[in-house]
């Protein structure tokens, strides 16, 4: 993780001190605002680097402070210094142990489970690792009924008193049989004709999206991306695939893939959830142990498809 302003930020408010003169202590309060502007943003548009630059405005919406003031507002400023950012900043020093209980989304699973299982018993000997394959209604309710730790599955789920923290971007590529006529090196959003599509509608209806698979008058329904690639063999058209899906193709199948133009378009999100209350207790040992999933996902994740807040600075809340 990039911390190297981070922890430029935490000598910062450090070095605060209420005997300095006016022009010292307001030279200093710059240098805070200066380096929590510029994570926030270029980097993390955190609520907390939003806080800090907020209590810094105020503070210099007056040019002269008494000991009492700027005592208040380094007071301020180390609180959040401390629950925050010096942890986080010492993360690795942290020994993470107990218990994790996963869920992971069953159209997300075959690509991640295998690799995120191997790679982390591996890094975390100490914490006892348990993934359940739960669609995303069923992950929900055991997350708030706190039988998980966490739960993957796409972005866009929403229910009261859940917290959604976006983890990797995937792309969706076209899967043609291997006779198909509209065998063109890139695909548009105009070349999928939905009546010859076959589909997995859970997995691929593409949420707030104007190219929605699930327009379609006609729509076949499969059990898994596996199948749907096997029918489109057998009886032609084509499907849509996960880019996460080409490893486990053969050489002659990926022959028979076609890439998307646009990106929005032909692409899902994938999420972390977690209970919003779930950091109360602990928030460090807790938050050390979320970002256990973000690193394991780093291991193995193609480049680019992670959320640049996660690679940059984990999962911080």
């Amino acid at each position: 993780m990039k911390k190297n302003l981070l922890s430029r930020l935490d000598r910062a408010i450090t070095c605060l001190n209420e005997y300095d003169s006016d022009r010292i202590f307001n030279q200093n309060l710059g240098e805070v605002k200066t380096y929590a502007r510029l994570i926030y943003e270029h980097h993390c548009e955190h609520r907390v680097l939003r806080e800090i630059i907020d209590i810094i405005k105020e503070a210099f919406s007056k040019t002269k402070h008494s000991k009492k003031e700027k005592k208040q507002i380094i007071n301020k400023l180390r609180s959040i210094q401390e629950e925050h950012i010096s942890w986080l900043i010492h993360e690795e020093d942290v020994k993470v142990s107990g218990e994790l209980t996963l869920s992971v989304g069953p159209t997300i699973a075959p690509y991640i489970l295998p690799k995120f299982i191997k790679h982390y018993v591996e890094d975390y000997p100490a914490v006892k690792l348990s993934v359940k394959e739960l669609k995303d209604d069923a992950m929900l309710s055991e997350l708030l009924l706190g039988y998980l730790d966490a739960g993957i599955a796409i972005s866009g789920n929403t229910r009261q008193g859940v917290l959604e923290i976006p983890l990797y971007t995937e792309k969706f590529m076209v899967y043609l049989a291997e006779n198909c006529w509209r065998k063109l090196p890139v695909f548009k959003p105009e070349n999928l004709e939905h009546e010859k599509m076959w589909v997995m509608k859970e997995a691929q209806c593409l949420r707030e999206s104007a190219f929605s698979f699930c327009k379609a008058i006609n729509i076949y329904e499969a059990g898994s991306i596996e199948t749907l690639i096997r029918i489109v063999d057998e009886n032609g058209g084509f499907t849509i695939i996960p880019e996460m899906h080409l490893p486990l193709l053969t050489d002659k199948q990926r022959e028979n893939v076609r890439r998307i133009e646009g990106d929005y378009l032909s692409q899902r999100r994938v999420s972390l959830y977690i209970r919003e209350d779930y950091i109360r207790q602990s928030p460090r040992q807790t938050m050390c142990k979320l970002n256990t999933i973000s690193k394991t996902l780093l291991r193995f994740m193609l480049e680019g498809m992670m959320e640049k807040r996660i690679v940059d600075y984990g999962i911080w809340l």
